[in-house]
């Protein structure tokens, strides 16, 4: 049996493949300890419990919340003399232009944990100044006064000539500095590329959240069978064996996201929609993304403004869940976010002690929550409760009730729309070639009004949208990539001995699928470069081909507009990418016979008129209804506002309509 299970900031969802069937849970996370949440759902969904488990694939948030929560592990940074500063000058750019007081945050490595190593190479890796070995144990010996978790080595041009790094390491195990040697980060091992401060930046991450990850990934072995195979998400959508974890955390940083994205794309794609944009509305946050007929992950992110040189999907994340507490500013407009109740408290209506107003309380003043059916039935809405907290925000800024509900509602979806833009209007896509997938426990309740704002032609709620993340952990692939600096001009020789390079990478990527455990038939690899114009700061990702140069030309018209065939090529990186199918779950496509649904009843609406209620579960292929409506199931809650017809497809997917 296979298992996919995300842990999110309110709700943990599990999805469970038995080889007949699918079978999904909910429950409340445990933010002080993810992993009690997650084994718990596991013996509760699994016939035997864990010990019947085989493989598991897991996607997580820990990485991510040791950072933005900066509760990441005590780590120091060695770096070549005279760069000690390197991760506090950056590049001097300001994130907001007109911005007269910019949030630059810190590094994660404080500047009384860097220290400098005298030694020096030029740009082509050969030894401009020794390593200093008395120097180094000098600056060892403060790193051991400072008791760190993990160190971080970035020397300059170490992704040429990795010697120096090398030995720093070996001299800081023999030292006894830290206790394994996965606690030493080396910049020509986790990102063998050019560019120092997105290098440094990327490893201080790295150094921050390995030992995290690690006790995290151990906790979770002990509990499963030695032989179970247990899975993490990675941030561009792959999934790797828990081991690699302890050489790569910083890739696990978007890692419930990316579950998500997959799960939707595969659903999508299925359903004859590769042209989506997603929408994963938790408790906590909210996530968009952008496909446009396949996956494409970006190079280059940040995490709560620190680049880092990682590749991920290109998720854009907004404070805006059911979660998500709505307030009072100091200008006295209402505001939603990002700040969240989580599991615990959690919104008023769930009983558990919260009192202040949150979008889930919104939702079920509205009408749009049912209390009798939320969570299958499992989880008793306190609507009195949800009343008083609407009610004493609707006290602050002068409305009723029902306003002050209706209000929060409107600027979530708002802030929602704007997230959308972002990834598709600011980027020269136009959301009406879309379809808008919603997934998420509150993604079906929001989302027909987001598509309206954004004629966004229709909506797609998967047929069980509350767990897609955990879906799309059974879904994912093994994802492995490999890169190399390169700095030369891409003449005809020089792509013909990169081809030496090419099938060097292409043996380490081959092996570590091997390790992974995937046939050599279901083994797939992709070569690209990065290329730019000679001058430029910037590249773009090309297949690496005999036409490469021209398709370089081709993407830089396609992406800016223009081409400057008649300046030097460039490539800066080569790249291999290997992935490794595995076992899927089956969506049969059922036949559509099409018929009225049936509804189970219906309620008084805010608007006046009446609100028809629906049981997915009741739903089959071929079903449509029109008019303002609730589908209610376990996982997840679907609202059509009225004006809107819905239909369910052959893979039980609700698709829903402007008329």
């Amino acid at each position: 049996m296979r298992a996919g299970v995300d842990i999110g900031g309110t709700f943990t969802d599990l999805a469970l493949s038995d080889g007949a069937g699918l079978k999904i849970h909910k429950l409340l996370s445990s933010p002080e300890n993810p992993e009690r949440s997650m084994l718990a759902g596991l013996e509760t969904i699994t016939p035997g419990g864990l010990a019947a488990l085989r493989q598991v694939a897991h996607g997580s948030t820990v990485a991510t919340n040791a950072i933005l929560e900066r509760k990441g592990a005590r780590a120091a940074l060695l770096t070549t003399a005279g760069f000690r500063d390197l991760l506090f000058i950056g590049r001097q750019d300001r994130p907001a232009l007109y911005d007269i007081h910019p949030r630059i945050p810190p590094p994660l490595i404080p500047r009384e944990r860097c220290y400098e190593v005298r030694e020096r190479l030029d740009f082509r890796g050969e030894i401009l100044a020794p390593l200093d070995t008395e120097a180094l144990d000098h600056a060892l010996d403060k790193v051991a006064a400072d008791q760190v978790d993990a160190v971080a080595v970035c020397l300059l041009f170490s992704y040429v000539n990795p010697a120096h790094e090398q030995r720093v390491k070996q001299r800081i195990l023999e030292r006894g500095i830290v206790e394994e040697s996965w606690q030493v980060v080396l910049s020509s091992e986790a990102l063998p590329e050019f560019r120092e401060y997105e290098r440094a930046s990327t490893i201080a991450l790295e150094a921050y959240v390995r030992p995290v990850m690690s006790r995290y990934i151990g906790k979770l072995e002990s509990a499963l069978r030695s032989d179970a195979s247990l899975r993490i998400m990675k941030s561009d959508g792959g999934v790797m064996r828990a081991s690699r974890v302890r050489q790569g955390a910083i890739h696990t940083a978007l890692s419930g996201p990316a579950a998500g994205v997959m799960g939707a794309f595969h659903l999508a794609k299925a359903a004859g929609f590769d042209k989506i944009i997603t929408l994963d509305m938790g408790g906590t946050s909210t996530d968009v993304a952008l496909i446009a007929g396949q996956p494409e992950p970006r190079p280059e992110s940040a995490i709560d403004g620190l680049p880092t040189r990682v590749r991920m999907l290109d998720i854009e994340t907004i404070g805006a869940g059911g979660g998500s507490l709505a307030r009072v500013d100091a200008g006295g407009a209402l505001r939603v976010g990002p700040e969240s109740a989580g599991a615990k408290p959690g919104p008023a209506v769930y009983g558990l002690g919260g009192d202040q107003a949150t979008l889930s309380d919104a939702n079920a003043i509205l009408g749009r929550l049912d209390a009798e059916h939320f969570l299958g039935g499992a989880m008793a809405l306190d609507l009195a409760a949800g009343e008083r907290a609407l009610a004493d925000l609707a006290r602050r800024i002068g409305l009723t009730t029902m306003e002050a509900a209706q209000g929060v509602v409107d600027i979530a979806n708002v802030n929602i729309d704007r997230a959308i833009r972002r990834v598709s209007v600011a980027r020269g896509y136009d959301p009406r070639d879309f379809t808008l997938v919603a997934f998420g426990g509150a993604g079906p309740l929001h989302a027909c009004e987001a598509a309206a704002r954004l004629d966004i032609p229709r909506v797609l709620a998967p047929e069980a949208p509350g767990v897609l993340c955990a879906l799309g952990l059974l879904i994912a692939d093994v994802a492995i990539d490999y890169s190399r600096s390169v700095l030369r001009a891409a003449t005809d020789e020089a792509l013909l001995q990169l081809r030496t390079a090419e099938r060097e990478l292409l043996a380490l990527a081959e092996s570590e699928l091997r390790r992974e455990g995937i046939a050599e038939p279901d083994m797939r690899f992709t070569s690209t470069l990065d290329m730019r114009y000679e001058g430029q700061a910037y590249e773009l990702n090309i297949r690496f081909d005999e036409r490469a140069v021209e398709a370089f030309h081709e993407a830089h018209e396609r992406t800016y507009g223009h081409a400057i065939r008649w300046r030097s090529v460039e490539i800066v990186n080569l790249r291999v990418a290997g992935s490794g199918a595995i076992e899927k779950p089956e969506f049969e496509q059922a036949e559509l016979i099409p018929h009225q649904a049936e509804p189970v009843g219906e309620k008084p609406s805010p608007s006046g008129g009446a609100m028809t209620l629906y049981e997915r579960d009741a739903l089959r292929p071929g079903a449509c209804f029109s008019g303002e409506a609730l589908v209610f199931q376990m996982d997840s809650t679907t609202y059509a506002p009225a004006g809107w017809s819905a239909r369910v497809d052959g893979f039980r997917n609700l698709l829903l309509e402007r008329e």
